[in-house]
């Protein structure tokens, strides 16, 4: 009994060891990405209001385009830490292969129709013409970004996927810093009192910034990597891992546009309510992202974890590697609503925002200090641990029962019919993760997602 204890605790300080590094490099990796949305948000509202909020609306157009992103990333993962687990290289070159592929013809046709119909999208999300008039302008900029940041984006999955987080980290933690040094040239040496000049060079700033990542993925693809950028093979080999990597991706691609569908569309009922909303929730969304990057560390770093053992046929570690991330998820959670009410006065210090957008500011960040520990579990299990073992399914339809069938109706008759309280329909509007909370845990317990979903490529070929 005592030598199991020991074992145990072993077991435990090695798993300890191993998700540490690889949180706090994604954590890192997860606050700059933050910070940078960070610094447009505060650095345009020293300007003028407007600019921020239609600098917050046009990246509706962007977030949607991520989402595209961390479906195609998420099942290049999936398949990437397993096959990790058996030391396939050559298969986890072919994944890289095809999800390159595949996002980068997703990132053309959102850079075609930004860079053609900018004010067609800015009226999905507001009606107001000053809103209009500054959100098309960058969204036109902004869009050449997407060409760049397709690619950059799944080589640094997959790496990330193989347990080199601090790599993966450092390349775009670098490029975005940079991002944040353009913007602050932009707006306060070159263009200062210029919303409209500034907006461009904010847009041109993330341009540059996104091609500046590529090189770096490109370069280190030729020079140290173990995987290449190389066109897809065509065999039956390919064919299999295509089945599979439709098989696992599509659920997860449905659940972030089911998921992310909804959230801005909840966006685009702030938007027609008032622009003091949009302007409030543009900050209450910066401050929530910021506070939750260890819990977005704890899901992402986790799943590979678990997708290694899974991968190795080491299934009762795998089972308890989800059992210490649903706590550790906990315990971030809990931390990161404190910090959301601790920095409440430094936030409302550095935006410049009317007296109205203030009081609802203030209500929205008490709402986002709850909601962030439920957020912080169903991260963990739903998208982490749930994905890495292949159960990626229930993410979609708990999502498209929770958001299109319960919030959005919910928030469209709050806000249009009964005409609530501003604050009470940002409350309605943030259930949904309270909601999924008691579900997400059941399944957890059931462990339906402990399987193994590689295959034999080396007997196949």
């Amino acid at each position: 009994m005592e030598k199991r204890k020991q074992l145990e605790t072993l077991m435990n300080r090695n798993f300890n060891r191993e998700l540490m590094t690889l949180v706090l490099p994604i954590a890192l990796q997860n606050l700059i990405s933050a910070m940078v949305i960070s610094a447009d948000v505060v650095m345009l509202g020293m300007i003028s209001q407007s600019a921020m909020s239609a600098v917050s609306l046009a990246g509706q157009i962007t977030f949607a385009l991520t989402l595209f992103y961390m479906g195609l990333s998420t099942g290049a993962g999936i398949l990437t830490a397993q096959y990790w687990g058996k030391k396939d290289l050559k298969t986890i070159q072919r994944v890289l292969s095809i999800s390159c592929i595949f996002s980068f013809c997703i990132s053309a046709f959102f850079f075609s129709f930004s860079i053609l119909y900018p004010e067609m999208l800015m009226r999905i999300f507001t009606n107001d013409a000053e809103l209009i008039h500054y959100g098309t302008r960058f969204l036109q900029m902004n869009s050449f970004s997407y060409l760049a940041m397709g690619i950059s984006q799944m080589y640094l999955s997959v790496i990330r996927s193989m347990e080199n987080a601090k790599l993966s980290a450092w390349i775009s933690s670098t490029c975005l810093l940079l991002n944040i040094m353009f913007n602050a040239l932009c707006i306060f040496v070159f263009f200062p009192g210029m919303p409209e000049q500034a907006i461009s060079a904010v847009a041109l700033s993330t341009v540059c910034a996104r091609f500046i990542e590529l090189g770096c993925c490109i370069v280190h693809s030729f020079t140290r990597g173990s995987i290449r950028f190389q066109l897809p093979m065509r065999d039956g080999i390919q064919r299999n891992l295509l089945k599979d990597f439709f098989k696992y991706t599509m659920p997860i691609q449905g659940n972030y546009i089911v998921w992310g569908g909804a959230l801005t569309a909840t966006t685009a009922i702030l938007g027609h309510v008032s622009s003091d909303m949009v302007a409030a929730n543009s900050v209450a969304s910066v401050v929530k992202n910021l506070a939750i990057v260890l819990c977005g560390g704890i899901a992402s770093g986790g799943s590979v974890l678990v997708g290694k053992y899974l991968g190795n046929g080491e299934i009762e570690k795998a089972k308890q590697a989800g059992n210490r991330m649903n706590l550790y998820a906990l315990i971030f959670g809990i931390l990161a609503g404190c910090i959301i009410l601790l920095i409440k006065p430094l936030v409302f210090s550095l935006v410049s925002l009317t007296a109205t957008a203030q009081q609802y500011l203030d209500g929205m960040l008490y709402i986002c200090a709850y909601y962030c520990i439920a957020k912080s579990m169903n991260a963990t299990t739903i998208s982490g641990i749930f994905t890495a073992g292949g159960d990626s399914k229930f993410g979609f339809w708990c999502d498209t029962v929770v958001m299109w069938g319960i919030i959005l109706p919910l928030g469209y008759l709050c806000a249009f019919v009964w005409q609530v309280p501003p604050i009470l329909l940002y409350a309605v509007i943030s259930l949904d993760e309270l909601i999924k909370l008691p579900v997400a845990y059941i399944r957890f317990r059931q462990y339906k997602w402990l399987n193994n979903i590689t295959r034999d490529f080396a007997e196949t070929g």
